[in-house]
């Protein structure tokens, strides 16, 4: 099947790419000409596993296409998805203007009947005005209809989940656009779910609204285990063990971050306010999060009082592993309180200090080139992102640390690690390992 995709980011690109790679002869589409340029010569714009082989792979075969122009892009196509961002507004809202400026340039430029598919998150009631809004715009007498097609795709692990996804939700009040869109998917053999418009739209925010829940709550239970001397990690396993609970999204730490669920929970937050409905408990949820960003500073104080003129690491910036992205990354606020504490501050990431080199710009932060050129002779060591380098490498590099002390937002080292490296450590929801007593301590 011809298919246009408009938006090369991290949802529009793998999902043209995968596409491609499922037999459809697919046309990205951005408005950004370097980027498609460097696409065009196989150059992934985005850091994600996996995406660049694909890339390759199906442009020397053939199948993926990228331009700016959408005029050509369109032409003899069936059917056109929409991936461009939604970003907040200042009320906590999604953005929608990028959206309905490609259902109009569809309107204006499609020459036969199309099926639009929305994967841009947007909110509940969108899609019936794009609708309304390409029926007023569309130049000549020709079927346009759209379809939510929300995407479920995990930064790090997008072209997997694209392959092996719990589901596809599609959201189509159309029969013929309903089977145009099984004929796209059906040899990805994955489970469809059926539904209106509406509720397609919503199962997004509604999914992703409930793991940042879970996220919260599990913090919160870690912030109470370290007073009461309990275990965040097996309170974790003990409660997940329960098939309604699950163990997915239990893992303590200092709390999500990216382009989606901050965003989406605001989102809703906003969307229910619209009907007049106060979302108490997910604006519980947001402020949870946003005090775990920084609970490493505020135990940081504790052990030093002051931090004008501490030598501190940061090792991990961006908001998960496995990603470049740096979008409301727990590392950005970290950084910018202890700027502001006036320590001296010393960054390492695997993957993305290009991407930081450009976002975070002051003269009291420097980057280090491996972890052991930013931990030596620090005063301490604060890790953010969960890297498989960071979890793997050997603890005794803390020991040559000015002052052995880490303080670990993602709890990557067992204790038994740690007391046997010999250094002071401090983690979420579990207890401390403090040198002076030689015990774990709360």
């Amino acid at each position: 099947m011809k298919i246009a995709v408009v938006g090369a980011g991290y949802v529009g690109l793998v999902t043209g790419v995968c596409l491609a790679d499922m037999g459809h002869y697919v046309t990205c589409i951005d408005i950004n000409e370097n980027k498609v340029e460097r696409m065009k010569n196989g150059v992934s714009p985005i850091y994600e596993p996996g995406l660049t082989e694909l890339l390759k792979k199906n442009l020397e075969v053939g199948r993926l296409v990228f331009t700016s122009d959408h005029r050509k892009g369109f032409k003899e196509v069936e059917v056109i998805f929409i991936a461009v961002g939604t970003p907040q507004n200042d009320d906590g809202s999604a953005d929608i203007s990028y959206v309905e400026d490609v259902a109009k340039t569809i309107a204006f430029c499609a020459e036969s009947d199309t099926i639009i598919v929305t994967k841009s998150t947007v909110p509940v009631g969108t899609n019936d005005r794009l609708q309304a809004l390409i029926n007023l715009h569309k130049a000549n007498d020709i079927t346009i209809e759209i379809v939510s097609n929300p995407e479920f795709l995990r930064e790090g692990s997008a072209v997997n989940d694209t392959f092996y996804a719990d589901r596809i939700v599609i959201g189509s009040n159309s029969e013929k656009a309903t089977k145009k869109m099984k004929e796209i998917y059906q040899d990805f053999n994955i489970p469809i779910y059926l539904t209106d418009i509406r509720s397609a739209e919503m199962i997004k925010y509604a999914s992703n609204a409930f793991l940042a829940t879970k996220i919260s709550f599990i913090n919160e239970i870690a912030n109470i285990c370290e007073r009461v001397g309990a275990d965040v990690e097996k309170v974790a396993v003990g409660m997940g063990l329960d098939q309604r609970i699950g163990t997915s999204f239990l893992k303590a730490g200092i709390g999500y971050g990216g382009s989606c669920f901050p965003k989406d929970t605001k989102a809703l937050i906003q969307i229910a306010g619209n009907v007049a409905y106060d979302f108490e408990l997910l604006k519980g949820v947001v402020n949870v999060n946003s005090k775990q960003q920084t609970i490493l500073v505020d135990k940081l104080k504790k052990k030093f009082h002051s931090l004008h003129g501490k030598r501190l690491a940061i090792l991990g910036l961006a908001f998960k592993p496995n990603t470049d992205d740096l979008r409301e990354a727990a590392s950005l606020m970290v950084i910018d309180e202890l700027v502001k504490e006036g320590a001296e501050v010393i960054c390492y990431d695997p993957i993305a200090m290009e991407n930081a080199k450009q976002t975070i710009i002051h003269p009291q932060i420097r980057f280090a080139a491996s972890v052991e050129d930013a931990v030596k002779d620090s005063e301490a060591a604060l890790i953010l992102t969960e890297w498989d380098e960071i979890k793997s490498i050997d603890l005794k590099v803390f020991t040559h640390m000015k002052t052995p002390f880490v303080l670990d937002g993602r709890n990557c080292y067992s204790l038994e690690q740690v007391k046997a490296a010999g250094f002071e450590y401090h983690s979420i929801g579990r207890s401390a390992v403090n040198l002076q007593s030689e015990n774990l301590l709360i």
